[in-house]
């Protein structure tokens, strides 16, 4: 390991311990080797960083060799939230398709795998699961990265793929606490709040949280959201009363709590993230998280000083930061001594069989059962009904069913229509029609993404299926919308091994 800065004292060490920076390119630029060597024990990696596995396996190396219990983190959920695979799709069905299986055994197999291929690439802490119970349907941000609506179900589920995560050496960090699934707002954007009773939180929110206690995540998220019942004036991120109160004193939790990014606008716009990230450590947060957008060594710098500012005045005590930077090196230490297990036994084909049990296949109305359903054989026409992406997800990671209907089809061809300008509904229209355009003779795949949420996506679907009763329609969000065409896929997630799954069914093909 290499020995600090001379002259750099405690107090700056400490403050740049609690530190969870990003940076740009597929090598660690000299900057933050060299705030390694002054202190810093954190990184973390967004999908710009990330060409193969061979590469991240140097870079980590890269990072390791300027200090060797380096914390580094990634935000791989799996499914949607891919940085691993970030421009091919994931091999990993998401935390929805696995709460539709409902199988915990098959949820722990999942979270061990993935854990097993970061720890080969030098990773040790995963900003992931997510625990956040997905009670809203309009949510814009959870959706399918929850297990579910249920609370018990999002528990059990949460607890297994912590299980599954550290088994592989891999800390879990579970989020986003004190829950994220009850908002219409995407804290990336704004600061969302959840305006519910305390004991609704309790055996609602808090029930997953509290499972991954008891299954010993090593670190907690907070999220960046106003809870009135728990604190009226500071989103969680910021508030002593969730953070030391409800999470420490209450749930008995004594692991690292993160902050989510410091730079989304849910912080950033309101209290900016130099007094952000103080208000944060003096509300019991242990490191702090920035980097996927601000991702230079300025930011670092304003952080760092920032902290060390904020002690010297007395507005955050310096034990509060030292025992925030002692919280960071000791989960450094269990994942320096982790190890890395060996390729699993349930196979690196588990993401596949878990897209597959994870699929919902259903007939239209009067069509009888999905069995009657008489797979194509000819390559048809993929309708991508694409929203925009929320930030958590990007817009880089593909997804749908035509790459994998190329293989089973070949001649497959595919189109993607928005809903762009103008009224949602002669939007919607519009877009059907250039489908139905654009598809010809061929037979008609539309795929969408939480047609619930997008009145102009129904009623494209309203236009095409009233043109072509015969078009398969496959949702790759949460199924919320009724089921309708000639035959219904619900993957419950658009990571690309759900593509695969459904790309199966449509072509009668399976087992593959």
């Amino acid at each position: 390991m290499t020995t600090l800065a001379s002259g750099t004292d405690t107090l700056i060490r400490d403050a740049l311990t609690v530190l969870q920076p990003g940076f740009t390119g597929t090598t660690a630029p000299d900057w933050l080797l060299r705030r390694l060597g002054e202190g810093l024990a954190s990184v973390g990696l967004f999908g710009r960083n990330i060409a193969s596995p061979d590469q991240l396996a140097a870079l980590t190396a890269q990072l390791r060799a300027e200090r060797d219990d380096v914390l580094v983190a990634i935000d791989e959920e799996g499914g949607d939230v891919t940085r691993l695979e970030v421009r091919s799709g994931s091999s990993f069905p998401g935390n929805h398709a696995l709460g539709a299986v409902d199988d915990v055994e098959l949820t722990q197999q999942v979270a061990h795998e993935l854990g097993r291929r970061l720890a080969a690439c030098g990773v040790n802490l995963n900003w992931a699961p997510s625990a956040d119970v997905n009670s809203d349907p309009r949510n814009p941000v959870i959706g399918v990265r929850s297990f579910g609506a249920d609370t018990d179900l999002a528990a059990r589920h949460t607890a297994a793929y912590v299980t599954g995560l550290q088994s592989a050496g891999v800390a879990a960090c579970t989020k986003h606490f004190p829950g994220h699934g009850d908002t219409a707002v995407d804290s990336h954007h704004a600061l969302p709040r959840i305006d519910v009773h305390a004991e609704v939180l309790t055996e609602r929110e808090l029930t997953p949280f509290r499972a991954a206690i008891a299954a010993g995540t090593r670190a907690v998220m907070s999220a960046h959201i106003l809870v009135p019942a728990l604190d009226p004036d500071r989103p969680a991120t910021l508030s002593r009363r969730i953070l030391t109160g409800l999470l420490r004193d209450e749930l008995g939790y004594d692991g690292l709590i993160t902050t989510d990014g410091m730079e989304m606008r849910a912080i950033a716009d309101t209290y900016g993230i130099e007094r952000g990230s103080v208000l944060a450590i003096a509300a019991g947060a242990d490191a702090i998280c920035v980097g996927g957008g601000l991702a230079d060594d300025a930011t670092v710098l304003r952080l760092r000083d920032a902290l060390v500012a904020a002690v010297r005045s007395r507005e955050l005590p310096e034990e509060r930061l030292a025992e925030a930077a002692d919280r960071v090196r000791a989960l450094a230490r269990w994942a320096a001594t982790s190890g890395r297990p060996a390729e699993s036994a349930h196979g690196t084909e588990i993401g596949l069989h878990a897209a597959r049990r994870a699929l919902t296949v259903t007939a239209a109305p009067g069509l009888g059962s999905p069995d009657t359903f008489e797979p194509l054989t000819e390559p048809p026409y993929v309708a991508a009904l694409t929203p925009v992406a929320n930030i958590a997800v990007g817009d880089e990671t593909p997804w749908g069913v035509a790459a994998e209907l190329v293989h089973l089809l070949p001649g497959t061809v595919t189109g993607s229509f928005s809903a762009g300008d103008g009224p949602q509904s002669a939007a919607g229209e519009s877009a059907g029609r250039a489908a139905l355009e654009a598809a010809g003779r061929r037979r008609i795949v539309a795929v969408v993404r939480d047609e619930h949420r997008h009145p102009w996506m129904a009623s494209a679907l309203d236009t095409l299926l009233a043109a072509r009763p015969d078009t398969v329609v496959v949702e790759m969000g949460v199924p919320q919308a009724a089921p309708r065409g000639a035959l219904h896929i619900a993957t419950h997630g658009a990571a690309r091994v759900c593509g695969r799954a459904a790309a199966e069914v449509i072509a009668g093909v399976t087992g593959l």
